[in-house]
């Protein structure tokens, strides 16, 4: 390393300035198998907090750590990720179990791809690894696929992609015969779990758009001839990062039992919205008012179920933006429902989480509501601000960047709005956003911007996310840099005349 021009290092010396903003892991290595740095987001998902713990090279890293794929099987020989990135060949979402040396249970998940970063020659400078943890992702699927083979209600998911199903439980096989090898891989056009329903072509069309499909009767074809009547509901989840569809069943063929199945029907919702790795709640349409929230929303919330059930959404305080939460009503009554749609949700003690939510209709005990889904996206928004602003920064001067890594840091620095277009300029903003941005690039917070400008905080809050509409931006630290790039670096905003009385 002492060898190499000064250059190089100024070069490495930024390239981890920006690194170490980022919330993935990152590990650096040098042709000659060196691992030269690591962030803390990197030493962290090893279990270390020095470099020096993960090894001085690629090969000392082997010898440290076990890294297995997910059938358990040791990768092989010059197989692990950093061997591999070296020898030249580029990868993405390799997954694998990382253990300690001599260790027999793996202690985390690692999704892992590789960067080369070259020199203005073309030849390899510098090997990167972004590692994700998936530690506790994989931990709930696992969780997930306990709960689902032990629950008695027959239950069988369908791959959305190919329509193929990929998992069936003992309920199902014993209600219709089945081994699992006759189920498993089998399209639903060979097993049809819709057929004979009276609102066939409804069922089919919701589940061609991944969509809710609520209770329909059907008749299941037997193994050994014969048929089934059973009641069934679709519900789309995700497993193992594929789309996929819930199907949970009623047997209707013993006997009329409408209560039970009504109940049972319930019992299978209400499961299946427990076991959503998501936040989810249903709320009325009517009222606003919470039916019912499942643990993943009491997890990133704080709020535990008896604290919000029954009460509005007003009350509780949910939607941290006035603006954005009156836009997604306004897009319920034009559509009927919602899809990633972008909001703040307020917690109970963790301030505001940034989510995309999608929202579908349904009928609980025949009270029309609104099944809301919620993917926090707080981390990622606020990634995205660490690294525009990181970039913003050492682009003051970018001597000493290579060509190739410059132009890909202009395109990251560019925003664009979600249909591709460049985001809007300075002169389509309203006079009193002006105001506001203004205030937000010397630096103050939402109370400084109201007091500075004499309006409330709601007021501020809604002309922040109009700003974040009209730039394309998801952040305040992007918004900031949004305007600097114009020229605008907070002037003073003009005087609000004071009201008489």
């Amino acid at each position: 390393m002492s060898d190499l021009p000064s250059h190089h290092h100024a070069h490495q010396q930024h390239l981890r300035l920006i690194l170490s903003t980022l919330q993935d892991g990152v590990i650096l290595i040098e042709p000659d198998q060196t691992v030269s740095w690591a962030n803390k987001a990197a030493l962290k998902v090893h279990g270390v907090t020095q470099l020096a713990e993960l090894g001085a090279t690629a090969s000392e890293y082997r010898t440290r750590f076990e890294l297995r794929y997910r059938n358990r099987k040791h990768l092989p020989k010059n197989g692990y990720p950093m061997e591999r990135v070296l020898a030249g060949e580029a990868f993405d979402d390799v997954v694998v179990e990382v253990a300690r040396a001599g260790e027999n249970e793996a202690r985390w998940i690692h999704r892992i791809r590789s960067l080369v970063l070259t020199d203005g020659t073309g030849v390899p400078d510098c090997f990167a690894l972004i590692l994700n943890d998936e530690t506790e992702r994989f931990d709930a699927e696992a969780r997930f696929e306990a709960t689902f083979a032990a629950n008695p209600a027959p239950a069988v998911i369908l791959r959305l992609a190919d329509h193929r199903f990929i998992k069936v439980n003992e309920g199902f096989l014993k209600m219709i015969g089945y081994e699992e090898q006759e189920v498993l891989g089998r399209s639903a056009y060979e097993i049809d779990v819709l057929e004979g329903s009276a609102r066939r072509e409804f069922a089919i069309e919701r589940l061609q758009h991944g969509r809710t499909i609520p209770q329909v009767e059907a008749v299941l074809q037997l193994p050994g001839g014969g048929e089934k009547r059973v009641i069934v509901a679709g519900q789309p989840i995700e497993v193992a990062n594929a789309d996929c569809m819930l199907f949970t069943f009623v047997d209707l063929s013993r006997a009329d039992r409408s209560e039970e199945i009504r109940r049972q029907s319930e019992e299978n919702f209400a499961t299946a919205l427990r076991l959503a790795p998501a936040p989810a709640l249903i709320v009325s349409r009517k009222a606003c008012q919470l039916l019912a929230v499942n643990e993943a929303f009491t997890h990133a919330t704080g709020y535990a179920a008896p604290e919000v059930t029954g009460r509005t959404v007003g009350e509780i305080g949910l939607w941290g933006d006035v603006a954005t939460a009156a836009e997604l009503e306004h897009r319920l009554e034009r559509d009927g429902r919602v899809s990633n749609h972008e909001i703040h949700l307020q917690t109970k003690e963790f301030g505001l989480l940034h989510c995309r939510i999608s929202a579908e209709p349904l009928v609980v005990g025949h009270q029309a509501c609104v099944l809301i889904m919620a993917q926090d996206i707080t981390e990622t928004r606020r990634a995205e601000g660490e690294v525009v602003a990181a970039i913003e920064a050492v682009m003051q001067d970018t001597a000493w960047f290579t060509r190739a890594v410059l132009e890909k840091l202009k395109a990251l620095q560019r925003p664009e709005t979600l249909d591709g277009q460049t985001s809007a300029g300075l002169s389509d903003l309203s006079a009193r956003g002006r105001d506001v941005l203004n205030l937000l690039c010397r630096g103050l917070d939402d109370a400084g911007v109201a007091r500075k400008l004499g309006i409330s905080r709601n007021t501020v809050r809604n002309h922040i996310t109009a700003l974040y509409r009209r730039t394309g931006v998801h952040s305040r630290a992007a918004l900031v840099v949004w305007a600097r790039k114009r020229g605008f670096t907070g002037a003073a905003p003009r005087k609000t005349p004071l009201r008489k009385g």
